[in-house]
């Protein structure tokens, strides 16, 4: 369903070192809003009922059922040059994107 490149694996296996191993899963979801309709989000999270848990790289993502719909064949990538905008999502379902890479239609 959603790829996760080793780049973002080794930067959220990071980031939940950080966080001091609290049990939280990453969510990645979609939210009505941004400049060209929809925007990408991700938080720590707790499972909720209908989640889909998706395994990747060695990582598990929270994603709900309507983000899933949004982001199937997608891939998550971390990009942390002197250009890099941190986390990438490359999705084959937007039809357009805006300048800032959060935001879809």
């Amino acid at each position: 369903m959603v790829k996760v490149t080793d780049r973002a694996a080794a930067r959220i296996h990071e980031m939940q070192e950080e966080r001091g191993g609290d049990g939280q899963i990453l969510r990645l979801r979609v939210d009505p809003g941004g400049c060209s309709g929809f925007e990408y989000g991700m938080s720590f999270d707790e499972p909720k009922e209908n989640d889909v848990e998706v395994e990747s790289g060695g990582i598990v993502l929270l994603i709900d059922p309507v983000s899933g719909t949004h982001l199937k064949g997608s891939e998550v990538d971390f990009d942390d040059g002197l250009q890099g905008k941190g986390f990438e999502i490359r999705n084959p379902n937007a039809t357009s994107t805006c300048g800032c890479g959060r935001s879809f239609s």
